[in-house]
């Protein structure tokens, strides 16, 4: 299982309801079924992907997600999942409120824009950055709502959002005292599981 999933799973009690938001090939679905006794559903866009999770077996329904969640009711699901998604959708903070609504927790994870390298990059060449990791040029890029764990813990504070966890890690999804004591400057990725106010 890819990386950042296996870290995921492990904020994912045993035999949960899971909602899982741009859910790829159904990877992490289906070893939190066949591992954690876990239900729930993915939302996919990409038909390739919609047959990958079919022939695992998992459930998917296709859904572009920035028209919401407005099928799903209020807690319909214990955790509600969306991985390096949130900077591709048009109104990340509408789509943040509604997974606050349908799930009791949420796990989002981004690349963060403001590590060092992409600060280097911006101060040297005077472009926006382009690596291995950030493959794409300003005019090609999926990713139209770049932010740091500064805006997205302000966003958070916004909507009425508590961060119950937070990891920062390198593109090999590995975390260290640097990214702990300096995340917005060290960690390449945020992994964040947060709650609804009051919860």
């Amino acid at each position: 299982m890819r990386a950042d999933l296996e870290i995921i799973q492990e904020w994912i009690p045993a035999g949960s309801r899971v909602l899982d938001l741009g859910c790829g090939n159904g990877e992490l679905l289906a070893w939190l079924r066949d591992h954690k006794q876990v239900t729930g559903y993915g939302l996919e866009i990409d038909p390739d992907n919609i047959a990958a999770c079919i022939e695992k077996g998992v459930n998917v329904i296709e859904q572009n997600l920035d028209l919401g969640l407005g099928n799903f009711a209020s807690d319909s699901f214990d955790m509600v999942v969306m991985t390096q998604a949130l900077q591709a959708v048009h109104y990340p903070d509408l789509l943040m409120k509604e997974m606050l609504r349908v799930g009791r927790e949420c796990i989002i994870t981004f690349p963060n824009f403001g590590h060092w390298r992409c600060r280097w990059y911006l101060t040297t060449k005077g472009r926006m950055p382009v690596s291995e990791f950030l493959p794409y040029t300003w005019y090609n890029t999926p990713n139209i709502h770049f932010c740091t764990f500064e805006d997205f813990e302000r966003l958070c504070q916004e909507r009425g959002a508590t961060v119950l966890e937070r990891l920062a890690v390198d593109r090999d999804h590995k975390h260290g005292l640097g990214s702990r004591l300096w995340p917005n400057l060290l960690g390449e990725i945020g992994i964040y599981r947060v709650t609804g106010q009051g919860r």
